[in-house]
């Protein structure tokens, strides 16, 4: 079943992800009588000569020079000077989400853009279409100018553009896909271009991506402890409770949930290593940094983000900076943080388990047979390149502010560059995850004692079926990741939110 937005209500990170897939856009009466306004506001002040940037003058530092008096002349004068990006294609899922976040900003019907320019968005999410976009060229600060750029040129036919996964000729592209070329105007391509709709997109889905692995870690935490038989006391509601963090409040329910019903061995030492004793105080960090992401993202997929915006109740038209991507550069810059040091927790948790001195007595790398077999320990080995991949790339791009463009753009967010880092290493903290997964499912194997929580042991079940025991070796890099998925399909929602 195809899946529906309406542009009218609130975009949702849930809408992005499905968009991967064509979608039917829904432009209700309401959306398209704002357009229709907003269009007609257009015609009346440039009927007046007043000055509007990009449609009556330059772009960026030439400002003050004329623009083409041509209309569709400046349209290639808006787009042409962007086709100046580098690097390979942005994921076509990413471009796809970008275009269904650009619509709906302009579906607001501030941005003084043809009706049927939004109609063009809309009939391309309804098809696999998704523009050829370059990973670098935007600095964030007038909006994603060049990827989207490359984005606009390709619904107008120019460049390249995926068809059922098939790069191609954008006109072919676009033909394939029952569509046609977007004719547009100064105003219109401008307004396609003027925003952060790619940070915005890239950081929603990074977000997505880390919360899933925040409910993972919660999840495999809980499973390594009750294996190893350590006494849950550290999850003390009383406990964290006089802790005073609302996350770790949070996070303790949560993992008290999973743990319940669990039987501490009584062989373990008093206090556990911090990577399970400290648990709920790190992880319940990550989620009152996450609310702040949460909010962030939230409050970019429902705003306007273009220049200039108009408002025909006020007659007026307005120039300022809503498509300097700050916030979205602060928040991704976070998330890069924070799932940094969830990749620290699950990588050092994957040490204990295969340490024979640490582990209760299991094999080492939880061998079947260890000399003749070696278990875990190449996952380990990729476990800790990953990580170190994680950390090395967490330098924060918001605070790499370069002057540009004449000085007219002298302090820049570079939020496109971090909300792509964000979405990237997400998917490297996936495969981390996915590793301690395949550790806790060998673990059984090899002599660990049964789970004694129902939730841990249906986890184990699921693993335990999906996966065969490592007994011989083999090559492990599916299973990695088939462990990720199986972990990720089951992980919990927290059970309290602010």
């Amino acid at each position: 079943m195809t899946i529906e937005v309406d542009l009218a209500a609130p975009l949702r990170i849930a809408d992005l992800r499905a968009a991967r897939e064509p979608i039917t856009v829904r432009i209700t009466p309401e959306v398209r009588e704002r357009l229709t306004a907003g269009r007609a506001f257009l015609a009346e002040v440039l009927g007046d000569d007043r000055a509007v940037y990009g449609a009556t003058t330059g772009f960026g530092a030439l400002v003050g020079y004329p623009g083409r008096a041509d209309q569709r002349d400046q349209a290639d004068n808006t787009l042409a000077h962007l086709g100046a990006g580098h690097g390979p294609d942005l994921d076509p899922d990413l471009a796809r989400a970008t275009l269904l976040v650009r619509a709906h900003s302009l579906a607001r019907g501030a941005s003084g853009v043809s009706p049927h320019v939004v109609d063009a968005l809309a009939d391309a999410l309804g098809t696999t279409f998704a523009p050829a976009m370059p990973r670098l060229g935007s600095v964030g600060a007038s909006g994603d100018l060049i990827p989207l750029g490359a984005a606009a040129q390709a619904l107008r036919g120019r460049g390249h553009a995926y068809v059922y996964g098939d790069r191609l000729p954008a006109a072919e592209a676009l033909h394939k896909a029952g569509l046609t070329p977007l004719p547009l105007d100064g105003r219109d391509a401008l307004a396609l271009v003027n925003g952060t709709s790619l940070t915005t997109a890239a950081a929603a889905l990074a977000l997505d991506r880390v919360r899933t692995s925040h409910r993972v870690i919660q999840l495999l935490t809980c499973v390594l402890a009750d294996l190893l038989g350590c006494d849950p006391q550290f999850l003390d509601a009383a406990l964290l409770d006089a802790y005073g963090h609302a996350g770790t409040v949070a996070v303790g329910d949560t993992m008290r949930a999973v743990l319940a019903g669990t039987t501490p061995s009584g062989q373990r030492p008093l206090q556990e290593p911090y990577s399970i004793r400290c648990t709920p105080q790190l992880l319940g960090a990550a989620e009152d940094a996450l609310r702040y992401a949460d909010g962030v993202v939230a409050a970019d997929l429902r705003g306007v983000s273009d220049n200039p915006l108009f408002f025909p109740d006020g007659d007026r038209v307005v120039h300022g900076g809503n498509f300097f991507g700050q916030p979205a550069a602060f928040a991704a810059d976070l998330l890069t943080t924070v799932l940094a040091q969830l990749g620290n927790l699950a990588e050092r948790q994957l040490d204990l388990l295969v340490d024979p001195v640490r582990n209760g007595g299991l094999p080492p790398m939880l061998a079947a047979g260890p000399g003749r077999q070696h278990g875990l320990q190449g996952v380990q080995l990729a476990s800790t390149a990953l990580i170190a991949e994680i950390r090395r790339d967490a330098m924060p791009a918001s605070i790499q502010s370069l002057p540009t463009n004449l000085h007219n753009q002298d302090i820049i967010p570079l939020g496109t560059q971090s909300a792509l880092r964000a979405l990237d290493q997400s998917r490297l903290l996936s495969l981390i995850t996915g590793s301690l997964a395949l550790g806790l499912r060998q673990a059984l194997h090899v002599g660990a004692r049964p789970p004694t929580a129902p939730e841990c042991a249906r986890l184990l079940d699921a693993l335990t079926e999906a996966i065969p025991p490592i007994d011989p070796d083999r090559p492990l890099e599916d299973d990695v990741r088939r462990a990720a998925a199986i972990v990720e399909s089951l992980a919990p929602a927290p059970l309290r939110t602010l």
